[in-house]
């Protein structure tokens, strides 16, 4: 990480990263809040410290948020996998109801997510907070199985949403408080790694588990519920036992260990989770006056748009009218190659501190793909155009909770809210993009509407780039009313005096 520990003995020294602000200015600052325990480190001594820090951290949260967001995955996107099993026929539900069964997950999905975010911000032990959702969902979801009717199927995937409402925002507040600038991005897409793993291994298990169909009576779609809900009420518990708290309570860290998982984030926004004892209502207020917010939500919303794709992938690909069974082993692959690309996206963007470029590429192979499936009816061709967008047109959201976590960063109830105002809010689009997948082999509808919020999307972003950059200039300024402005933007007087910038645009 490129992390000025070593300011009390050089004063000059300064990030040299791409697009990285100067560190010049915060000596004095930085070395005035460093914990007494610190101080006395040498370079060496500190680097070793640090790294022994995220090498902890690495081992405890990344595989467990992981694993838990493989299992979140998995159990939303298991409806689509039971429709190619009859769930359809057995509850005698039409094409448009099975649209709504799919959607009203988000009913309960989004408005849950801001308040369980802001509560998490007042709760000591996080990870258990999490991993208890985690188990409720699971059971949620294994009830599936036993649903008789269409009434009942909505009714448990309404309640299975906003259980699952605790997870995401709550996993990325949770990743931003443990990592800095330079490492939050290759975290954040090690969890849409796993995301994709689910993706990708969720249709492998679904082919298995649906061979069962007719054992002791139980159609190959109940089974599926059954299994994969009770493996994710196992793991929820295992997991429970093992997520760290935050840095400044984490019982896997020594006092100097957390003193230094502390420092490593107040040393960059002038504030940690445990320090600050502002209001989760005041953080809130102050999320929903920032108008950065209100594009990122924009941002955030054309972005998903483009994602749910996912909740119709293996109907994308039954399109090319393979069996059922040949359709779900299909939809491993494309979620394969984009965990790899996410990687190197995020490694490239946390490398060289940017992420607008990179969007922008995105969105350009994006459009393209969803051209080629319009156009022709060539199975090759509309597999390729398959295989790319997944990570074309997911990945701009790793780089957009990236852009939240440190743009908005304090107060930290600020950057709970925000993070999950711009799930939620965005998220509204998976409701009504459920209906647009219809009119094989085209879906015109579908891909006509994602390129337009392509298009749309990178208009925002690039409006959202110019208002940053002016907010930079107001602070290189040095004039007291412009930094004034600024600071109702939300950069507090510790990140002034750090020469905190709007970085990665």
């Amino acid at each position: 990480m490129s992390f000025p520990m070593d300011t009390k003995k050089n004063p000059d020294s300064a990030l040299t990263e791409d697009n990285v602000s100067s560190a010049e200015g915060q000596v004095d600052t930085a070395y005035n809040r460093m914990p007494d325990s610190l101080r006395d480190l040498s370079d060496d001594e500190f680097k070793a410290l640090n790294n022994k820090v995220v090498r902890k951290v690495d081992l405890f949260v990344l595989p467990t948020i992981g694993i838990l967001y493989i299992l979140n995955y998995i159990d939303r996107q298991n409806l689509a996998a039971a429709k190619l099993q009859g769930i359809m026929e057995d509850l005698n539900m039409s094409t448009e109801q099975f649209a709504t069964a799919v959607s009203i997950l988000f009913v309960g999905y989004l408005p849950f997510q801001i308040p369980s975010n802001l509560l998490i911000t007042k709760f000591s032990r996080p990870g258990m907070y999490i991993c208890c959702a985690v188990a409720i969902w699971g059971c949620i979801s294994a009830c599936t199985a036993v649903v008789k009717t269409y009434g009942e199927l909505l009714a448990v995937r309404a309640i299975l949403g906003a259980a699952e409402a605790v997870f995401f925002p709550g996993a990325i507040y949770y990743l931003s408080a443990w990592y800095t600038k330079t490492e939050l991005g290759k975290r954040i897409a090690g969890l849409y790694i796993a995301q994709q793993v689910g993706n990708a291994f969720g249709g492998l298990f679904a082919a298995a588990i649906l061979q069962l169909d007719g054992q002791h009576g139980i159609r190959g779609w109940q089974w599926l519920f059954i299994i994969e809900g009770s493996a994710t009420v196992g793991i929820g518990i295992i997991c429970a036992c093992i997520m760290p708290e935050f840095p400044h309570n984490s019982r896997i860290l020594s006092q100097l260990e957390r003193d230094c998982a502390v420092w490593r984030i107040e040393s960059e926004s002038g504030a940690a989770e445990g320090t600050e004892n502002e209001s989760v209502m005041k953080g809130f207020l102050k999320a929903l006056a920032d108008p950065k917010l209100i594009l990122l939500i924009f941002c955030n919303m054309m972005s998903q748009t483009q994602g749910s794709i996912a909740n119709y992938f293996p109907t994308l690909v039954g399109s090319l009218n393979f069996s059922s069974t040949i359709s779900l082993l299909l939809t491993a692959p494309p979620y394969i190659l984009a965990g790899i690309v996410y990687y190197f996206l995020m490694f490239y963007s946390d490398r060289k501190n940017t992420v607008y470029p990179i969007i922008l590429i995105c969105i350009a192979i994006s459009v393209v793909m969803y051209i080629i499936p319009m156009a022709t009816t060539n199975i090759g061709a509309r597999y390729f155009s398959m295989m790319i967008l997944p990570f074309a047109s997911v990945g701009p959201q790793l780089l957009l909770y990236k852009t939240i976590n440190l743009h908005l960063a304090r107060p930290v109830s600020k950057r709970a809210a925000a993070s999950a105002l711009v799930n939620a809010i965005g998220g509204t689009s998976n409701i009504w993009a459920s209906y647009l997948y219809f009119g094989e082999p085209h879906f015109y509808a579908a891909f006509g509407t994602l390129m337009g919020a392509a298009v749309l999307f990178g208009v925002t972003i690039t409006a959202y780039r110019w208002l940053v950059l002016r907010e930079n200039k107001r602070l290189d300024s040095g004039d007291p009313a412009q930094i004034a402005l600024v600071k109702k933007g939300g950069v507090t007087d510790e990140m002034i005096q750090l020469n905190w910038r709007y970085e990665m645009f």
